[in-house]
């Protein structure tokens, strides 16, 4: 009997190729979102190419400035400084710009099977991958070749340069981990629309903080503010090199353990903000109690019913305060213009350099919202368009949301004026200053009617940076700046009043102004409206394609 031959052994199966690791997938991930965002269209490449050419321009200048400072009594005290600047940026620049990176909102990883510490490892090696990064590199490099002088110095600044790049964006991501939820929220987007403000404000405090500066002395005046800042991580990896390369390695060594030290809380904070991002449920899917909403609701329409007019008036203006305060760039262009209205005229009293005239820019800020009435309702206008058949229509329209903008301004220029005449102490000048103001108010509404009846353009959506939708430019700049010269030119008959009694030696009837710039600010509003309306009657089609465009 003969047997069957044994079949052949299989073949044995390929090795599995190995995974690849979380970290090269993410930072893969951020080369993919850049580069695809890029072909997007041609003004974000324009703009990001722009934005890298800016960056390494500022980059050298900085480098070459830092080479400058080597050897420098006061070279600790600028890069320390510059240290905890570029932290604060860090910090706070998620909070304003939020959309300025994808990879800011870890909630989209949630439903992947991801470990916390292998996520947040390689969020944060992705996070060295951009303009951002490579610039704090580079000003980290410049600090330790200004700082660093003999060994001792070399090696501490190995260690703080990347001690402090790290450090900045692990900063940046723990705080947009943590307030994630508020960044994807309208909230956010209301923050987002304030980064002007910020940025506005800031630049006033440097100029202030700047020119205080030059009248104390110098830099030495910084130095207590440099040696507290210099404890603070991750500044404190840049004052462990100026410590090391003056002999004090015991103070070196111990900056640079309290850098190390908030980087490793940094990095736990983080991952214990993902996890509770990634299992906890967020307050959007828990359906609110209807009946407390509804009180809500009905408590503050009452409540601001009760103190507005009835009507069409009372109505429109409600809707106008309520864009103010709810719509994110109506809010934003008025919060900005309350802002620096305020801070312009009361710094430059505050330095003695101001005049109370000054407080006529407040009063220019706030003018300028009436401009463009129309494209704040956007697409929405339809609705006010269906109320608006005769000039008679649109002359209710025009003057309730006047009124509305007046029950802010007014009360807000004189405020101002009141705050700069008693900064600079000049109480005597305060009914000419108050009553150009008001004139200056009235002409700015008057040229504002007018500007939104023949220029209207709209204000796009969906961008929190885009103000004028494409192809408007030219219709944005003819409202503005063309009102504002007419509100100028509208203005000179009290200006020319003004100057003439103060050139004639007749300052004991300057008080009149202040009656006389009120009633002629007033009769401006009214033949602005009175202009603009049957303008507005005649071109609601027109005045809607234009307003919703974007």
């Amino acid at each position: 009997m003969t047997t069957a031959p044994a079949a052949p052994p299989a073949p044995a199966a390929p090795p599995a190729p190995a995974a690849p690791s979380l970290t090269s997938v993410f930072v893969r991930l951020k080369l993919s979102l850049l580069k695809n965002g890029l072909k997007q269209s041609g003004g974000r490449t324009a703009a990001y190419v722009a934005s890298i050419v800016v960056s390494v321009l500022f980059a050298a200048g900085m480098t070459l400035a830092f080479l400058l400072l080597r050897g420098h009594t006061d070279a600790a005290t600028v890069t320390v400084l510059i240290a905890g600047v570029l932290a604060v940026a860090w910090t706070f620049m998620p909070l304003f710009v939020p959309s300025g990176d994808e990879t800011l909102d870890p909630s989209r990883l949630t439903m992947l099977p991801l470990r916390p510490r292998p996520l947040v490892r390689a969020l944060l090696v992705a996070s060295l991958v951009g303009v951002g990064p490579v610039l704090t590199l580079c000003l980290a490099v410049g600090s330790a070749l200004a700082l660093a002088h003999g060994p001792a110095g070399v090696l501490a600044a190995v260690l703080a340069v990347p001690l402090l790049v790290v450090g900045c964006v692990a900063l940046s991501r723990s705080v947009a981990a943590a307030n994630v939820r508020l960044l994807t929220s309208r909230k956010g987007r209301d923050l987002a629309v304030l980064s002007g403000l910020v940025v506005a404000v800031g630049m006033q405090l440097v100029n202030f903080g700047a020119q205080r500066l030059s009248r104390s002395g110098g830099l030495s005046t910084l130095e207590p503010a440099a040696e507290f800042v210099g404890w603070l991580p991750p500044a404190s990896a840049v004052s462990a090199i100026d410590a090391a390369s003056t002999g004090d390695h015991a103070v070196a060594a111990a900056k640079l353990l309290i850098t190390a030290a908030a980087l490793a809380g940094l990095v736990r904070w983080w991952q214990r903000s993902l996890v509770r991002l990634m299992v906890e449920p967020d307050g959007s899917t828990i359906g609110a109690a209807s009946d407390s909403a509804a009180k809500d609701k009905t408590a503050s329409s009452g409540l601001l019913g009760r103190l507005l007019p009835g009507g069409r008036t009372g109505a429109v203006m409600e809707r106008t305060l309520r864009y103010i305060w709810r719509d994110p760039k109506t809010k934003g262009a008025w919060v900005t213009s309350l802002a620096i209205g305020l801070i312009i005229p009361v710094f430059n009293a505050l330095q003695g350099t101001g005049s109370l005239y000054f407080a006529c820019f407040a009063t220019g800020m706030l003018g300028v919202q009436m401009y463009n009435q129309f494209g704040q309702d956007t697409s929405a206008f339809w609705m006010v368009a269906q109320t608006i058949s005769t000039a008679s229509d649109a002359f209710a329209e025009l003057r309730a949301r006047a009124l509305a903008v007046l029950l802010v301004t007014v009360p807000y220029t004189l405020l101002v004026v009141v705050t700069t005449a008693t900064v600079l102490g000049r109480w005597g000048a305060f009914p000419e200053a108050l009553g150009t103001a008001l004139a200056l108010l009235g002409a700015m509404m008057a040229s504002g009617a007018v500007a939104s009846a023949n220029f209207p353009y709209s204000i796009p959506q969906d961008s929190a940076y885009k103000n004028v939708a494409p192809g408007q430019g030219g219709l944005a700049w003819m409202s503005i700046f063309g009102g504002m010269l007419a509100g100028a030119l509208l203005c000179l008959p009290v200006i020319v009043a003004n100057v003439v009694l103060h050139l004639t030696d007749h300052e004991s009837l300057l008080w009149l102004l202040l009656p006389g710039g009120a009633l002629y600010g007033a009769l401006l509003v009214w033949g602005g409206m009175k202009l603009a309306a049957p303008r507005v009657a005649n071109r609601l089609p027109e005045i809607l394609a234009a307003v919703s465009k974007g």
